[in-house]
This record gives structure tokens, sequence and C-alpha cells, in this order.
């Protein structure tokens, strides 16, 4: 007889048993779906673009930030120190930083207690002295412990200079026309310093466009007989004419040389009897130049329209001006208009040769290994380091072709290079090649992408393969081809090891373009944005004075960029909406 008990416990572990295995079924069955579904891949890639978009608009958020805040008006602190040295000065920033042991030892007990209790950390202040004239220093840490007070006096000018930097201290004397005026005001400092800075102005024309003009001739003389001499060998009739005819011509501009020396002399007098006399917070005095003020303000005085104007008054000068001060102060405009030439240079030269490679790879090459090979090169040349392309840049087209150049049309000039060295053109030609493997992918893509049935329509009423490629496939591409454009502008712009090869420079004397015959002049070197921001940032005899120009130079850069970028987005969608009815 069989137990029932038993029974009924086999019969209970068969029923839990079941009801397990259902349960793994359902649970195995929930997991399948969900890795079916790919929701924890969906997760992975949002969270991969939410921290992707994150990581940009904090970039830009930083670069934003730091550079439209960089030219806004700053009090001055007049700090007294407990050992009674006073100081005055901008203040920057503050930082918890650990004092020496040998600081910690000098303190009070209390003070010392304090930082002690922060884990030996304490607080410091940078302030903007300025001042190097008088300090041989710009900037100086202040430690909070060591600040007796601060106050901000009304009086405290900060002046702007062309030379040896910022000024914070008080104007005590001004003299105009040999006539003194003691602890003069803002009217009577704005009336002296527009008539100062306009005979500055003036004797910078007449350096620039009336000397700088006689010795462009002067010397272009001194070249023509030294071409006669090379062609028709020395002592030739040739040489002699053009050596009498430049002896003729070089005595009539000595004597304007001559009278505009004399006129700069006469306006530089006038202007170095425009001074003022002012006195740090220490109470050393010194006299200068009036006209060597560019800009000055009652710091601790100013409304909030007054600051509005000098932020954007800095702003006009960063803009339209040259840099001055080692290009940690003054303006960007030679980097500006440098950039944006040698960008569109470089547009135009990389276009024509990026799509007719494309061209004649995808519509003309057999396709085949060599044409694979060759495609696999192109994609190669993308990933060769910058700095390789200027290498290259200054070994092939500067040395090579720029050096052949000067032989052939420039021999007089010689040994003096004027292709034959870094320039406008070899550094458009350098960037040109590296962005060329861009245009090449983009463009076949675009061509790839026009259908099959249009080029068959076409040959099939009797236009050529040609005809077919310039007025069916390459306008359907040319948005394609437009996208190409604009990924190689954005890389070229940006672009700074090779250019420190093949042209760029610290600061350019004059423009690649001007009013000077023939107007565009390729060989000249030229200030970019980038190498600027280089250049201010880890070149510059104090890094904290270009720590606000870094940023500024890089949004200004930016916005450069995104303006080339806009004006060919709006070409291509242009050209999209003409084709906005075929599949493409």
């Amino acid at each position: 007889m069989v137990d029932m008990a038993q029974m009924s416990g086999e019969f209970s572990n068969e029923t839990s048993g079941g009801a397990a295995a259902s349960l793994n079924l359902v649970n195995r069955r929930k997991a399948s779906d969900l890795t079916a579904r790919g929701e924890p891949m969906v997760w992975a890639m949002g969270g991969s673009l939410a921290f992707g978009l994150m990581m940009i608009m904090g970039f830009l958020a930083l670069i934003f930030w730091n550079g439209l805040t960089a030219f806004w008006p700053k009090p001055i602190d007049v700090v007294t120190m407990t050992s009674g040295r006073v100081i005055a000065g901008e203040p920057m920033r503050t930082e918890a930083y650990r004092p020496t042991a040998e600081a910690l030892a000098a303190l009070p007990a209390n003070v010392r207690t304090g930082v002690e209790e922060r884990g030996g950390f304490a607080d410091r202040t940078l302030y903007r002295i300025g001042n190097y004239d008088f300090y041989g220093n710009d900037f100086e840490w202040v430690p909070l412990f060591e600040m007796k007070s601060v106050a901000q006096p009304k009086n405290m000018m900060l002046v702007e200079r062309q030379e040896w930097g910022t000024f914070a201290g008080t104007v005590r004397a001004l003299t105009v026309d040999g006539k003194t005026i003691e602890n003069p005001d803002m009217a009577a400092l704005d009336a002296a310093h527009d008539k100062a800075r306009a005979l500055r102005d003036k004797r910078i024309g007449i350096e620039k466009e009336g000397v700088g003009e006689v010795n462009r001739k002067i010397n272009d003389l001194r070249l023509s007989v030294r071409r006669a001499e090379i062609e028709y060998g020395t002592g030739s009739p040739q040489m002699q004419a053009a050596a009498d005819r430049a002896a003729a011509e070089t005595q009539k501009l000595t004597v304007d040389f001559d009278r505009l020396t004399a006129e700069v002399q006469a306006v530089r007098a006038e202007d170095e009897a425009i001074t003022v006399q002012a006195a740090e917070i220490g109470g050393e005095a010194r006299e200068f130049p009036l006209s060597n003020f560019v800009r000055y303000y009652l710091a601790n005085d100013l409304s909030s329209v007054q600051k509005f104007a000098v932020y954007l008054s800095r702003w006009w000068e960063f803009l339209t001006a040259e840099p001055r001060e080692a290009n940690t102060e003054g303006g960007v405009w030679p980097a500006i208009f440098g950039t944006f030439v040698m960008t569109v240079v470089m547009s135009l030269l990389v276009a024509p040769f990026g799509i007719m490679a494309a061209l004649y790879l995808r519509e003309y090459a057999r396709q085949g290994r060599i044409v694979s090979l060759v495609r696999i090169c192109v994609n190669n040349l993308a990933g060769v380091p910058s700095i390789v392309y200027g290498v290259f840049g200054l070994g092939f087209f500067a040395y090579v072709l720029g050096g052949s150049i000067d032989q052939l049309f420039y021999p007089e000039r010689l040994p003096s290079p004027t292709f034959g060295t870094g320039g406008l053109l070899w550094a458009s030609l350098t960037l040109a090649l590296l962005t060329v493997p861009v245009v090449i992918v983009a463009t076949e893509e675009s061509l790839a992408a026009v259908p099959r049935s249009m080029r068959e329509g076409s040959l099939a009423c009797g236009a050529s393969k040609w005809q077919t490629i310039k007025w069916i496939v390459l306008p359907r591409a040319m948005p394609g081809i437009m996208t190409g454009l604009i990924l190689a502008m954005a890389r070229g712009a940006g672009e700074v090891a090779p250019l420190m090869i093949v042209g760029v420079v610290k600061l350019a004397p004059e423009l690649p373009i001007d009013a000077v015959f023939p107007f565009v002049h390729l060989e000249r070197s030229f200030m970019h944005l980038g190498f600027h921001i280089y250049d201010v940032g880890f070149q510059s005899r104090n890094s904290e004075a270009g720590r606000s120009m870094v940023f500024v130079t890089a949004l200004v850069l930016l916005a450069l960029v995104l303006a080339l970028n806009a004006v060919s987005i709006n070409v291509r969608n242009r050209l999209k909406r003409r084709f906005a009815g075929d599949k493409f």
C-alpha cells in the first residue's frame, strides 16, 4: 500500500520544481526581450551622446565666460599688509594654497591655529599690480593672513600704456605747452590726451606712409641696378645707365627723406612736450609722455555705463589694433586678417585639387587594385601628423619651389629670399595638402550618391560623359562637396604646428594684402590666431599677463571659424533647395 504522505511529498516537490522552472523561464524571457529590444545599448548610446554634449557645452562655456569677461574693468584694491607694506592692484583671483613651514612658523599663534584647522591650507589673492618699470613684476600673490586692511580710494587710476604694461597710481601733474596743472581733473586730461594721441598718430603716419614709401623706392632703385648687373654684366653700359638713373632718383628721394625726417622730429618734440607726472602707491613719481597712455580711468569711481564704455573700448581695440607688449596687450587685427586670408587661399587651392582627384577616381579611373590602393593611401594621409606636413612644406614648397622662383624671377634680391622662405602661399599650400583627403573622400561619397539613372538618362539623350558630369552629376553632388570643404576649412583654420614652420610669425610688420603694388603679397609672413594663442600662453614673459588674452583670442578664432562655416553652410543649403525634388 502506497504511503499517502510520501505521495503527497513527491507531488509537492514536483509542483514546486515546476513553478521554479516556469519562473526561470519567465525571467529568461524578460532578459531575452530586454536584450533583443536593445534597451541597454540605447541607454549607453544616449548616455554617450549626453556626455559628449556636456563636454562640448562645458568647453564652450569655459571659453565664452573667460573670453567675454576678460575686458570688464576691475576695481583697484589698496592693500595694507601686517608688515606695513602697501600695494595697489586689480584682484584677479583667489585660491587656497599650502604655506611653507617657515611661513607658518613666522605667523602669530592664532593665525597659525586657523591654518592648521584647515589642514594646513590658507587663502591668497593674485593682484595685478602693473608698474613693471617700477617693480620689475606685473603680478603679486598676497596671502589673506598678511592683509591688515583693504581699501578702494576713488582717486586710484588705472592706465594702459603703449610700453611697460599697465600703471596703477595717481596723476599729480599735467604739462601742456610749458604750462603745468597740478592734480588735473579728467576733463583736462582728456583734452590733452586727444591732442597727444593725434600728434602720435600723425608721426606714425609720416613714418609708415612717407618715410616707409621713400625707403621702398630707394630699395627698388638699388635692386634695379643689381638686376642690370646680373643680366648684362658688371661695368656694362646697361648697368651704368641703370646706376646713373638710380643715383639721380636716389638724390631726389634723399631730399624727401630728409624733409620727412625733420617733420617727424618736429612732431615728436611737440608730442613729448605733453607729459604727466604719475606716482605709484608708494609715492615714487615719474614723468611720462601722455601719448604713451592708451586708456585711463578712475577704477574705483566708474558707473555701470562707464564700465560698459571701457569694456566696449577694449573690445574695439582688440579687434582693430595691432598687438603690443609681446602680444599680451593691444589687438589681434593682423592675426585675424592673416587667419582669414590663409583660410580663403587654402580653400581656393584645396577645392579644385580635391574635386578633380575625386572625379577621376570615381568617374574615369578603372576600378581595381591600383585604385583601391590609391584610396587607401588617401585615407591614410588624413592620419599623418600635421607637423610632418609642415616639414614637407618647408623642404619642398619653400626651399625647392620657392628657391627656384627666386633664382628665376628675383635674382637681384638674393641671398635674401623672397619666396624661398616661409610665407602665406606655402602655408596655404601645406594646409591644402593636409586637408585634401577630407575633400576627396567627401566628394567621392557625394558623387556615388547621385542616382545612376540620372547618368544613364543624360547619356541616352546624347550627352557626352563630361557633359553628364558637368551638368548632371556635379550640381547634385555639390552639397556633399561643400560639406567636405567646410570640414577642411574648420581643420585648416585651427592648425598651428605646420604653420610654425612654413610662414607664421610672432609679429608681422606688414599685412599680406595692402595698398602697395601688386596689392596681394603671398610671399609675406603672417600672423595667425592659433599661433597667437600658443605664443601668448606659453612664450610670453609672464603667463599671467597673457592668461586672459588666450581665452579672448580663442573666442575670436571660434567666431571666425563659425562665420566662415556659416557662409559655406548657407551656400550648401541653397544648393540643396535647388535640387530638393531630386533623390539625393
